[in-house]
């Protein structure tokens, strides 16, 4: 059983540690960054998805990962926001893990998501 234990606690330990390992940003945060027009968006929900409805502005990052450099500015301390589905979703570690082995070092995710986007009432756009 204390085997067990141990065990669990190292599996606890090391999620929170990969659960951390980019900051949240929250929408109003997000808000503030966009009117200001400091951030790339990078939306990880698919392209399909992102036809149907992102936040303004964002990169579909299915689309483009292969050229991801050729989207993202030159200035590698921009802030770069990855988003997916919402809280229960893990596809934005794939945008931001990119925007990160590019050198990228202000990369955050809006945990939120597209789903926490448009319950707060905010607009999206579509895409063809």
């Amino acid at each position: 059983m204390k085997k067990f234990l141990a065990f669990m606690a190292i599996c606890l330990m090391t999620a929170s540690v990969h659960a951390a390992e980019f900051q949240t940003i929250t929408i109003s945060e997000l808000k503030s960054a966009i009117k200001s027009k400091k951030v790339v968006l990078l939306d990880a929900n698919g392209t399909e998805s992102w036809q149907k409805g992102h936040i303004p502005g964002a990169v579909d990052f299915n689309a483009n990962k292969n050229a991801l450099a050729t989207v993202l500015p030159a200035q590698k301390d921009t802030l770069i926001v990855a988003y997916c589905g919402g809280p229960k979703c893990n596809a934005y570690k794939a945008a931001a893990k990119a925007a990160k082995e590019l050198g990228y070092t202000n990369v955050k995710h809006l945990t939120a998501g597209i789903s926490g986007w448009t319950k707060a009432g905010e607009k999206t756009d579509k895409s063809s």
